[in-house]
């Protein structure tokens, strides 16, 4: 298998354990303080890959500056990504959190524009940006009950929040380009933002009256370290390395679906037309949005070859 076919096999992996992971962390977190699960889970994660990565006595070309590169993304992608998102399906369905968290590349457009990085704005962006917010609205309008719930309301934009600091943490990575191996990469920032939910746990979370995990939540946390952290994170640094941005993003168009059904099927999650209709729009507006990006990105370079030929 080639790089460039275990590249796309690895996004393949992205798409499909990363939809069930809303889920799953759902059914972990509800018997069990969420800061401390999702610490617990990305710290073992980060462990366990780290030791079998030195076990195969594998070559990395790394120094204290290269593991410091990861810090950041670690709390930015794990920390304030992913353990919010783990904290926030306390009081919202799995599926609702998959939905808000597929406008991430609408975030990484927005936040592209306002820092002037390589964005030729062009009629889709535009289009895709407005169904974008259109779909998010929607999905406001689809979840009164949990809007006008204090708990459930807060779960929800601390879930768009955590799309914020997602894409800082993927755009860090792109500027800041390591050398080091994918999987290295994504231990370091495993053990990051575990260290950091811990962080957060014990600022949040009484650490002296800990619950016995349940066989619920203990089964959870073994798949969201294997599959869920291990073998999907990794899998995306690794698709991020070699695919472009924009085509690794397709992700977000297939999580949530995944999640939906998922939390229908299992959890009796409600999907009423109106979650059809936001899921249509949005993923509409996602990919208007990735397609503007790339034709952006063509333009530029037809311009910048035009440019060096007449010189």
């Amino acid at each position: 298998m080639n790089s460039n076919t275990r590249a796309y096999f690895a996004l393949g992996l992205v798409c499909f354990f990363w939809g069930t992971t809303y889920l799953v962390a759902r059914i972990g977190v509800s018997g069990f303080p969420a800061f401390f699960f999702m610490g617990t889970r990305n710290v073992i994660a980060g462990s366990i890959l780290l030791t079998c990565l030195t076990i195969r006595q594998r070559s990395f070309h790394w120094s204290a500056a290269d593991i410091g590169l990861q810090v950041i993304p670690g709390l930015c992608m794990v920390t304030l990504g992913t353990g919010l998102v783990g904290w926030s399906v306390q009081f919202i369905p799995s599926g609702l959190a998959a939905l808000i968290c597929s406008t991430i590349p609408i975030f990484t457009m927005i936040i592209n524009m306002i820092f002037g990085r390589e964005q030729a704005i062009n009629w889709r962006i535009i289009v895709g940006m407005f169904l974008g917010l259109c779909g998010i609205a929607l999905i406001f309008r689809d979840n009164l009950e949990f809007v006008n719930n204090p708990k459930a309301f807060i779960g929800i934009i601390v879930a768009l929040g955590s799309c914020v600091f997602w894409c800082f943490g993927g755009l860090y990575t792109k500027i800041f380009v390591p050398r080091t191996d994918s999987f290295f990469n994504a231990a370091i920032q495993m053990l990051a933002g575990g260290v950091g939910l811990f962080i957060l746990s014990s600022v949040n979370e009484d650490w002296g009256h800990l619950p016995a995990m349940t066989t619920k939540s203990l089964l959870a946390l073994l798949y969201l370290i294997f599959f869920g952290s291990i073998l999907a994170f990794g899998s995306y640094l690794y698709a991020l390395a070699k695919l472009p941005v924009g085509l690794v993003s397709v992700y977000a168009y297939i999580n949530p679906l995944v999640a939906i059904i998922l939390g229908f099927l299992i959890l009796q999650e409600k999907v009423t037309w109106l979650t059809c209709l936001a899921f249509v729009v949005t993923m509409t507006g996602v990919y208007l949005v990735n397609a503007g990006y790339r034709a952006g990105k063509r333009s530029v370079s037809v311009l910048k070859m035009n440019i060096s030929h007449d010189q």
